[in-house]
């Protein structure tokens, strides 16, 4: 069967339903007068049942996205579960006995767990007993604010529905009356002890808010639970809020000064806060160093007239930089600066960590040639050329034997990211690269 002969088969469906529906709502409200002049209802009228209640809503033309809507309601076609009266009674059926007593065979089942080192089992257990007691309690406070809940609007009945329902609400009624005070007070001792009980779970499997969270329920039942205090305390601590344990333990020591477990938290979390306070004396004295390196190391640099640039994308240079070596706390000491060798003519390099300010070329050249891709032996000490560029965009050639420093000084050149670029040349070739070097500078300039 193709699609399209499916989807007529099902308008034509459709049709007929609605059609049924409009003739059994006009067939139920026609209303005959006998010869006599009394008014009634035909016999084929008076037998309809009551619509279900798709019919209903198709007689009342809602729309799919309300007819939906309305079926959601129901917890048979709820896509998520939500917290009613109507899932809990459906959850209810799952036990036997009152609600305490239900709540209380789960946290014996937990204690048990609990003895035996299943926290995760204790905890299920325990969260079973709560959902019971809380929708209780979640009940009474819907019963003494009933302005807070707003009741769905529904058609009106007639007199022996009305009747039906009255006395269905009487009997709940007689039903909530009949748990007494002392039920009540026991329920909610229970739900407390639950909470607490799942705290302590939670701590042993390390689920620090979900600890706090649980205590916090508990204490809003009973503000002076001790075990909630504790575990509270001790959830806090372990996630390093110091803060929040030290006032946790504060006030469960002030209903119980005597507590042996509140008293080991306190002495926990005095050697946290310590520990603590050193950590961040520590943090404190290494950033206030660095910060006094980077003082002197600016005052180095300005005092020998040395210029400095950096860019918006500077180069991985990992523990490398611009240092005062070998103290970098003494103003004393000597400029040390990243250096790299460019070798543009064959497209190569070399990285010098340290070029120390007393240092010259000639120094350093020395151990990096002979170079190991030089096949030609063009790169020799006394064959090459040394150039670097200056602030302008043009070239100051380098003395092999001039002191670093003398080099850049003066504020001709700037070390750029904190490092130091050289171009090394063959003398062959030297004076062809910087003639190449000038013209696209200059191309540069141009297109500005």
């Amino acid at each position: 069967m193709h699609i399209e002969e499916i989807s007529d088969q099902v308008a034509e469906r459709l049709k007929l339903e609605q059609s049924e529906a409009k003739t059994s709502e006009t067939a139920a409200t026609s209303i005959e007068k006998s010869p006599d002049g009394a008014s009634f209802m035909p016999a084929t009228a008076a037998m309809f049942p009551e619509l279900s209640p798709g019919r209903a809503m198709m007689s009342e033309k809602k729309t799919v996205d309300e007819v939906v809507a309305e079926l959601k309601k129901s917890p048979f076609f709820m896509t998520e579960l939500e917290e009613n009266d109507e899932t809990e009674a459906f959850k209810a059926l799952a036990y036997e006995g009152t609600p305490l007593e239900n709540a209380s065979e789960f946290k014996e089942q937990g204690n048990e767990c609990f003895k035996t080192r299943r926290w995760g089992d204790a905890k299920e257990f325990y969260t079973k007993g709560i959902l019971i007691l809380a929708a209780e309690e979640r009940k009474r406070k819907q019963a003494a604010n009933p302005s807070s809940t707003q009741a769905p609007a529904v058609k009106p009945k007639d007199k022996d529905e009305e009747g039906q329902k009255s006395e269905e609400e009487g009997e709940k009624t007689k039903k909530k009356e009949e748990t007494s005070e002392d039920e009540i007070r026991q329920e909610r001792a229970t739900l407390e002890s639950l909470y607490v009980n799942r705290a302590a779970c939670h701590l042993e499997l390390k689920n620090y808010r979900s600890c706090w969270l649980d205590s916090s329920a508990a204490l809003r039942l009973n503000s002076k639970n001790i075990k909630a205090y504790y575990r509270s305390a001790r959830a806090f601590l372990a996630v390093g809020r110091i803060a929040e344990a030290d006032d946790a333990c504060a006030r469960g020591l002030a209903l119980d000064s005597s507590n042996n477990p509140l008293k080991s938290v306190a002495r926990d979390i005095i050697a946290k806060a310590e520990e603590s306070s050193a950590r961040q004396r520590r943090e404190d004295e290494r950033v206030a160093k660095e910060r006094r390196r980077e003082a002197l190391l600016r005052a180095a640099l300005r005092a020998r007239g040395i210029r400095t640039r950096a860019t918006a994308q500077p180069p991985e240079m990992e523990d490398a930089g611009v240092k005062l070596v070998p103290d970098p706390d003494d103003p004393e000491s000597h400029l040390a600066f990243p250096t790299v060798l460019l070798y543009p003519v064959h497209l190569e390099s070399d990285f010098i960590k340290a070029f120390n300010e007393t240092d010259s070329l000639a120094d350093h050249l020395s151990y990096v040639f002979p170079l190991p891709w030089d096949g030609e032996g063009a790169y020799t000490l006394a064959g090459v050329e040394c150039y670097m560029e200056t602030v302008a965009g043009g070239l100051v050639k380098l003395g092999k034997k001039v002191p670093f420093l003398k080099v850049l000084a003066g504020g001709k050149v700037e070390v750029v990211d904190e490092v130091v670029r050289i171009f090394v040349l063959p003398k062959a070739k030297a004076a062809a690269w910087v003639e190449e070097f000038k013209m696209k500078k200059a191309a540069e300039k141009g297109g500005r």
